[in-house]
């Protein structure tokens, strides 16, 4: 059983002005096979915990851990977290002109799978992926999300999930932007991933409408840098009801941040 351990981690974003405090002591447990949701207020710091277990250079870490089976991957660097088993799917993806989708993904497979994967098993795997994300297969030759809608976007980051196969996958407010029908499809692309087996899942939202498609086993409030309140599925309807003035006290409803 793989475990993603988050121990009293502080984090920073750089800007213009210095470095400015974001995580304030995080602790969280992923075991494989779990998923967590996580949901707070807008500016909590949900996305900075995302980028900095993934290593995004603009995000700084001041102390704590992040241990992957009991290594530590904020000493390894971004390519070496992705080898180990970490998988980010961003908010806002990318766009990568002049490398076509193909080509990255062989690409990223084989870095990750040490070896390339055999041309015409590699092919079939990914027309079948592509096909059960309902991606048309004209984009495999198109640059990395250039001119890709966000919904389409979106379908990429679950399709390099598939194809990546990580330990780990967090999932940064993969639902935003997405209409009923692509947050149907992305939802089910996760709940396949997740139903290999010994994977774990740690999904960003805002909102409860893709734990209508995604049921999650924990669900964690975070407020000013941490996880100030964790339960099950239910935490995440009372919070839709009530919003999250309890633990702000500020009165912003979960549906709307």
């Amino acid at each position: 059983m793989a475990t993603l351990e988050i121990k009293d981690l502080h984090g920073s974003v750089l800007t213009e002005d210095g470095a400015k405090p974001i995580l304030n002591g995080v602790n969280l447990t992923i075991r494989s096979g779990e998923i967590h949701a996580i949901m707070g207020p807008n500016g909590s710091g949900k996305s900075t915990l995302a980028y900095a277990i993934a290593g995004h250079p603009k995000y700084q870490i001041d102390s704590g851990t992040v241990l992957l089976d009991g290594e530590n991957v904020l000493e390894m660097s971004v390519d070496e977290r992705a080898r180990a088993g970490l998988f980010l799917a961003m908010q806002y993806p990318v766009e990568v002109p002049g490398v076509s989708m193909s080509n990255f993904l062989r690409t990223a497979a084989t870095a990750v799978r040490g070896e390339a994967p055999q041309i015409r098993k590699w092919v079939k795997e990914v027309k079948q992926a592509m096909s059960d994300l309902d991606i048309d297969p004209s984009f495999a030759e198109r640059s990395v999300n250039e001119g890709f809608s966000g919904g389409e976007k979106k379908r990429h980051e679950i399709l390099q999930l598939d194809l990546l196969d990580p330990k780990f996958a967090i999932l940064d407010e993969t639902d935003s932007g997405l209409d009923v029908d692509a947050l149907r499809v992305v939802s089910e692309g996760v709940n396949k991933y997740h139903g290999k087996g010994g994977k774990g899942v740690l999904l960003i939202t805002h909102y409860t409408r893709i734990l209508k498609h995604i049921t999650p086993d924990y669900v964690h409030v975070f407020a000013e840098g941490k996880v100030v309140e964790s339960g099950g599925a239910e935490l995440a309807d009372e919070l839709e009801e009530k919003g999250y003035v309890r633990f702000t006290g500020k009165k912003e409803a979960a549906a709307q941040s």
